[in-house]
């Protein structure tokens, strides 16, 4: 695999909560274009594992721009919902990217499924799968996980997408709770992260 540091990197997401998320855990020196920098749309994702969808999304927008493309493909996993939403965590938000709708889609199926779902531990995990894809068809895929329970309710205002309703293990408040600084400590991304750290 390539040794030398990547200086620019294209990150594969139109969603701009990961992309702020991404752009924090990297070195400043490093210079990062996006999909709106070339007007670019996501491609499908037809995979069934967060690797394959992160592989399609690097892979597709690399050779579009002919750089090197860091994407992520991540979201929530709840073991009574059969680890749903899964893969289809950003699908349950909408063509709006509305995380409301998704939070309240969560808490109709736990509720759907078990009336007294607020009863007992509801245990989760957020994955994260990175790819780096190289212009010249090289690519490395590396997953990160942070075990957990979903909250009773809609706790907290940060982060993005599921975090509010995600309490990591050993933790007393969700990911929504939290100040960027602590979650990025912890969080599935930043274990993902550490395995592909020495690229850049």
């Amino acid at each position: 695999m390539k040794k030398e540091k990547i200086l620019n990197l294209f990150i594969g997401s139109n969603n701009q909560g990961k992309i702020k998320e991404i752009k924090d855990l990297l070195p400043k020196k490093i210079e990062i274009l996006t999909p709106k920098n070339f007007n670019l749309s996501s491609p499908i994702e037809n995979g069934k594992t967060f690797e394959e969808n992160s592989f399609i999304k690097a892979k597709f927008f690399s050779k579009k721009t002919k750089m090197i493309c860091l994407s992520d493909d991540s979201g929530l996993e709840i073991d009574s919902l059969n680890k749903l939403p899964g893969i289809y965590s950003a699908r349950w938000s909408g063509k709006k990217d509305n995380f409301n709708l998704a939070i309240k889609k969560v808490y109709r199926e736990l509720k759907k499924n078990n009336l007294n779902w607020n009863q007992t531990k509801q245990t989760a995990r957020f994955i994260c799968a990175l790819t780096i894809y190289w212009p010249d068809n090289k690519f490395v895929s590396v997953r990160g996980t942070i075990e957990g329970t979903i909250a009773k309710f809609k706790k907290g205002n940060n982060g993005f997408g599921y975090d509010p309703i995600f309490i990591p293990l050993n933790k007393k408040i969700t990911f929504g709770q939290m100040k960027s600084k602590e979650k990025y400590k912890i969080d599935h991304r930043i274990r993902a992260f550490r395995k592909i750290k020495k690229f850049f």
